[in-house]
């Protein structure tokens, strides 16, 4: 019985060399945070130098500058991801250890639970005449006695201790699954940051071969962006101003439902609170939709109607997230053709609860036309496209039975961009994304 009461105990408590393993962890977890943290504040300084580079006037050199700090702050960032991936690895080893030490105590309690069971059975089946005749004393039947009421107890105390130890290990192994599925998104996110990377130097390389490593060269691009954009948003309003179309409201998801999620990452989301004093918002959001003081001031670019989506401030090469699952209804790049400067490249995707959203200004397009997408999936990478006064993303909200893609030819007989795929709506079809975000 002794030896069946040192079984249970030894299960109850897990070796020091046990311990110290669990301890070793816990320790790389918490060094590995603190180089997070330490990364972090490296990435908030980029973003800092960033938005100032942003604020300066528009250089060859700043453009450059602009381009080598995205790519500072993308190689921080898969550094932050790289660690957090090392953590959840370290994170799941420790769960490993802590659910095998409660099931080693579950069976540890299991097994004195069955021996317990013995002996209170064998105790009982024996009369005290019975006991006396096997020739023990009355002391030795006094101590037997005594021996049973302890193992009744530890049989109470084993059981209630079981069901603690299974609610333990039920949630040891939920937030096991839990990690599992966020090493698994970290490791995609990791895939992301990387090629956004490779995105940046290319448009560095890009760049110097359009324009020669020449300032005067670079100036020229902007004025010849700023010409067509002109001439391309002023074929665009009139168009869609011809466009009639009555929405049916009930087609759509009402306002303020939260239907859709931000085109960013949590994490991309969390660190835009470090720019509030710059942005005015803890959103990275540079521009809103409808009149906003810039769309006021710059007529000749939005006709008069306001601004057609919202604009977040995003370096080159930023992964891109679908804000619902939907299907990619298609996908095009206005600088194919020479003279159109318009969304650059772009994605639209029709989700099933009469939403569409537009994705524009990219630097790459991650998905195919007819693709069927998830909330969250890597869609494309933020960029400079189109006509673009800096890196960012143009976010648009449809009701999608009021938007759909032209050739713009198709539709206009005298324009820049008689090749260019866009997608075209009439002004009741857009919607503020504020609404659905």
């Amino acid at each position: 019985m002794k030896y069946l009461l040192a079984i249970s105990i030894f299960f109850l408590f897990a070796t020091p060399a046990f311990a110290a393993s669990i301890d070793s962890l816990k320790n790389q977890i918490v060094d590995r945070n603190a180089q997070i943290a330490d990364i972090e504040r490296q990435i908030a300084e980029y973003q800092q130098q960033l938005l100032v580079v942003g604020s300066e006037k528009k250089s060859l050199q700043s453009a450059i500058a602009s381009l080598d700090l995205s790519r500072n702050k993308l190689s921080a960032s898969i550094r932050v991801t790289e660690n957090r991936i090392s953590n959840a690895n370290l994170t799941l080893q420790e769960l490993s250890r802590e659910i095998f030490k409660n099931e080693n105590v579950i069976a540890g309690h299991e097994n004195a639970i069955a021996k317990s069971i013995r002996e209170i059975h064998k105790a009982s089946a024996q009369t005290l005449i019975e006991q006396l005749l096997s020739e023990k004393n009355v002391s030795d039947i006094w101590n037997d006695t005594g021996i049973l009421l302890q193992f009744q107890g530890a049989l109470q105390a084993s059981v209630a201790s079981i069901t603690q130890v299974q609610v333990a290990l039920a949630g040891d192994k939920d937030y096991e699954e839990r990690k599992k599925k966020e090493l698994a998104a970290l490791k995609q996110d990791l895939s992301s940051e990387k090629y956004g990377l490779d995105i940046s130097k290319r448009e560095k390389n890009t760049l110097l071969t359009q324009t020669k490593n020449k300032e005067s060269n670079y100036q020229k691009l902007i004025r010849e962006k700023e010409e067509a954009q002109e001439a391309f948003e002023k074929d665009l309003f009139a168009l869609e101003a011809e466009l009639q179309i009555a929405i049916d409201p009930n087609s759509i998801p009402s306002v303020g439902s939260g239907t859709l999620k931000w085109p960013f990452s949590a994490d991309f989301m969390r660190r835009c609170a470090d720019r509030e004093s710059w942005y005015g918002n803890i959103l990275c959001i540079t521009q809103y939709f409808g009149n906003t003081p810039f769309a006021t001031a710059n007529a000749q670019v939005y006709s008069g109607k306001g601004h057609n989506g919202m604009d977040f401030g995003a370096s080159t090469g930023t992964p891109l997230e679908a804000a619902l699952a939907g299907v990619i209804q298609g996908t095009g790049n206005t600088d194919r053709y020479a003279g159109c400067y318009s969304y650059g490249k772009w994605i639209l995707i029709k989700h099933g609860n009469g939403l569409a959203t537009l994705y524009a200004h990219l630097s790459e397009i991650a998905v195919s036309p007819g693709q069927q997408v998830s909330t969250g999936d890597v869609i494309g990478y933020s960029g400079n496209t189109g006509f673009s006064t800096g890196p960012h993303l143009h976010f648009s909200v449809f009701a999608n039975q009021g938007v759909k893609i032209v050739r713009f030819g198709d539709v206009k007989a005298i324009t820049n961009c008689p090749n260019a795929h866009i997608p075209i709506a009439p002004r009741e079809a857009y919607l503020n994304p504020l609404s659905y975000l």
